[in-house]
């Protein structure tokens, strides 16, 4: 029969007379910012290993457009510390996490330091986040 098409594979756009799309191309992946946001801030706890005495687990709040993520990160830190290394530290560690389980893009994470404790506090009550 002249002009029939048959077999399996035949997809919606092969009546239009075009080539058939691959699966791949034809949805989307949506991946939530609160989804996001999630992954940062347990990336954060990751890096830093340990909440201060008194300090409260790092919050991150995101900015998601297409496969790219803008990250914030607040967080609480011992003192004394080497404040730009422990930030540094995260900034990697959040881009690292974020691109390999939310597939985007991390151009920027803005590390806010809302707090110092002092050290001594933290041999007295000592919480590992891990």
């Amino acid at each position: 029969m002249a002009g029939e098409r048959g077999g399996l594979g035949a997809g919606p756009s092969d009546t239009a007379g075009t080539a058939p799309v691959a699966a791949g191309d034809r949805g989307a992946t949506v991946v939530a910012d609160r989804v996001v946001a999630k992954i940062a801030a347990q990336a954060a706890r990751e890096a830093l290993g340990r909440i201060p005495k008194g300090g409260s687990a790092p919050h991150a709040g995101v900015v998601v457009h297409h496969d790219t993520a803008r990250v914030r990160i607040s967080l609480d830190l011992d003192y004394p510390a080497d404040i730009g290394r422990r930030c540094a530290a995260v900034r990697r560690r959040v881009v690292e996490r974020v691109t390999s389980l939310a597939g985007m893009d991390v151009p920027e994470v803005d590390v806010s330091v809302e707090g110092l404790h002092p050290a001594h506090a933290r041999a007295a009550g000592e919480r590992d986040v891990r």
